[in-house]
């Protein structure tokens, strides 16, 4: 079992923070999964036609974000939340990248929402992990640069296990040791907004969207709410 959690420093300076974890157990991710390729070949259709487009940095959703990392002191411009770098690949090449069916499940469902996600192999998490500041300690390796060490800046929000940092910049990069491969089997998908009292429908709506994608290839699957309300849940 893996505990989740939201610090207070966190949770007070977020106060409507609201993040679904979807967990699956038992993925098959060697198989086909079909309704996750006809989503990605949905938003490309959308784009190329014209009826849909990505969510950009005048959008609210992507807007908060930006204003988020700027109070951390990150600028949004040079280092994107990960929703809006996603949607901006999406915008200039037409096309978003397939990496292997859980990820690009959680890739359609992001830019089709708006909302950051991102998703941990919880069989490589070490202990806990909880959402808060950085104190510049800690160590980050990137995903696909394994032999590559970073620091996160102090007051930096990150994800963090009791080994080192799943996430910089709150959701701009994952962590390599944690990447969700074809191997992985049990997984938690995170799903964030910061305005849940704007925003906690559509988030709901891309939460269960993202489950009913994972739910032909899994064992179980799962929906928990994590936010300064109810700022521990264990998976």
């Amino acid at each position: 079992m893996t505990t989740f959690r939201i610090s207070p420093a966190v949770a007070d300076a977020f106060p409507d923070t609201l993040i679904a974890l979807v967990t699956a157990t038992g993925l098959h991710g060697h198989d086909a999964w079909p309704r996750t390729a006809s989503a990605l070949e949905d938003l490309e259709r959308e784009l190329a036609a014209g009826t849909w487009a990505p969510a950009d940095e005048s959008d609210p959703r992507i807007e908060a974000w930006h204003t988020a990392y700027r109070s951390f002191g990150t600028n949004p411009r040079r280092i994107r939340p990960s929703v809006d770098a996603l949607g901006r690949r999406l915008a200039k090449k037409g096309s978003l990248p397939r990496i292997n069916p859980a990820v690009d499940s959680y890739n359609a469902v992001s830019v089709r929402h708006g909302l950051p996600a991102g998703a941990f192999d919880l069989d490589r998490v070490t202990g806990d992990v909880e959402i808060r500041y950085a104190d510049g300690g800690e160590t980050f390796t990137p995903l696909g640069e394994p032999d590559t060490t970073e620091h996160p800046k102090p007051g930096e929000i990150v994800y963090a296990d009791t080994t080192d940092v799943l996430t910089r910049h709150w959701n701009h990069r994952d962590a390599h040791r944690t990447r969700v491969t074809e191997d992985s089997t049990r997984v938690a998908f995170v799903l964030e907004t910061l305005h849940a009292t704007r925003d906690g429908h559509l988030l709901s709506n891309a939460a269960e969207e993202l489950r009913g994608l994972l739910a032909p290839h899994a064992g179980q699957t799962t929906v928990h709410h994590l936010s300064p309300g109810r700022p521990r849940i264990t998976v």
